[in-house]
């Protein structure tokens, strides 16, 4: 798709970009001859082309070279690229929240057109689409509950990828009814595996620990990351919950008065 872009547009480099919480970052990039902006190629957001084009009140910003252009010739990144000619669009998911940008550039000055710009954004409304198709297949690729049972009354709960609303309901229920069926005493929450998106930790990951509490089943939550526990220092939920946390598997197991040997 990117090279179909670049071949209409007539331009070098074509490549899509994911806002993050205080950078953009170039996700996939085509580069027809010389590579001029790489996949992983991050920005800090007050001092790229994206700022600009999700501000503009028309969803997009072009110009015939960015080293002439009031808005962008001052920017160091102009001086680093060292291109011209440029257009960008924003780039939403579907239910219209800013997901990053989709861009074309050139070492050459450009002259782009209205049809350009339609053509771009007509792009950029087909790839919200893929990027939800692909968010969807990455979170059903996460909707099992992997549980793991270790002796009578003690279980590892596995929790990785992203919890999004279905997986949430279907964790809160697979876990409270293995509890109960299976006579468990003891939880271990292994988090090494979460993915956390847009700062935000599960909810149902404290109604689930309250859940079990009710339950009579303890908890020890393990495999807490330091981005995770610097993110998480300030949440008095998390603080408030009536469990532990420790290190890892093994330190989670002696904590509930069991210990793993070699045979």
């Amino acid at each position: 798709m990117f090279e179909l872009i670049s071949e209409k547009l007539n331009v070098n480099t074509t490549y899509v970009t994911k806002r993050g919480e205080s950078a953009m970052t170039v996700l996939s990039s085509f580069n027809k001859e010389e590579k001029i902006i790489p996949e992983g190629y991050s920005v800090e957001y007050g001092d790229n082309y994206c700022r600009l084009i999700i501000m503009n009140e028309e969803d997009a910003m072009c110009t015939e070279n960015l080293s002439k252009d009031a808005l962008t010739k001052e920017l160091e990144v102009t001086s680093l690229l060292g291109v011209k000619g440029f257009l960008g669009v924003t780039l939403k998911d579907t239910n219209g929240n800013v997901f990053g940008t989709l861009c074309v550039m050139d070492r050459e000055e450009k002259q782009f057109t209205e049809d350009d710009k339609k053509y771009l954004k007509s792009i950029a409304g087909v790839l919200s689409h893929i990027i939800e198709l692909d968010r969807a297949k990455y979170n059903l690729g996460f909707l099992s509950v992997p549980i793991i049972p270790i002796t009578k009354g003690v279980s590892i709960l596995s929790v990785q990828g992203v919890i999004d609303e279905v997986r949430s309901k279907l964790i809160m229920q697979e876990v409270l009814n293995y509890g109960a069926e299976n006579q468990i005493e003891h939880f271990i929450i292994d988090l090494s595996g979460l993915v956390i998106l847009e700062n935000a930790f599960p909810s149902v990951l404290f109604d689930m620990v309250q859940a079990l509490e009710i339950m009579g089943i303890s908890t020890v939550i393990t495999g807490v990351s330091p981005s995770f526990a610097k993110q998480e220092v300030n949440n008095t939920q998390l603080k408030n919950l009536n469990t532990k946390t420790v290190k890892n598997i093994e330190s989670a197991l002696d904590n509930i008065g069991f210990k793993l040997t070699a045979k």
